[in-house]
Formats: C-alpha cells, sequence, structure tokens
C-alpha cells in the first residue's frame, strides 16, 4: 500500500498514513490534533539512474563515443 501525505488546516502540521489508493482522498482525521480538516498533499518522489538507462529509454550516448569508456558522457 502507498504512503500518502496529508497536511491538518487545524494545526497546519503535516503527517503520514499507509492507506489503500481507493482511500486516498478520503477524509481522515489529524494524526496529530485529531482534527477533521484534512487535505491530502501531492507528493513527489526522486529518480536516479546513476547515468544509465532507465526502462524506456535508451542508452546515453554522444557522437564523440563509440560505446566504450567516453569521458564527455560517460557511456
Amino acid at each position: 500500500m502507498p504512503i500518502y501525505e496529508y497536511v491538518c488546516k487545524d494545526c497546519e502540521k503535516v503527517f503520514e498514513t499507509i492507506r489503500p489508493m481507493a482511500q486516498s482522498d478520503a477524509p481522515i482525521p489529524c494524526a496529530v490534533c485529531g482534527g477533521k480538516h484534512t487535505k491530502r498533499k501531492l507528493s513527489v518522489f526522486f529518480a536516479e539512474s546513476g547515468g544509465k538507462a532507465v526502462s524506456g529509454m535508451s542508452e546515453p550516448s554522444c557522437d564523440s563515443c563509440g560505446g566504450g569508456n567516453c569521458s564527455h558522457c560517460g557511456h
């Protein structure tokens, strides 16, 4: 199950909870003050490939490399 972030409009605190996706926007009381005026935050995530290709992308390369050890693009 995913972790969702919510902000309480009563105490202005942010809290997280694990919920099913079907309940992501369902009302939830604040985990800090118990207030009922909460809203789900837009959460972002960070993904890093370390310079390597990730699914759906082609291998990185530049005009000066032949697929070996290139100092320009790291390929």
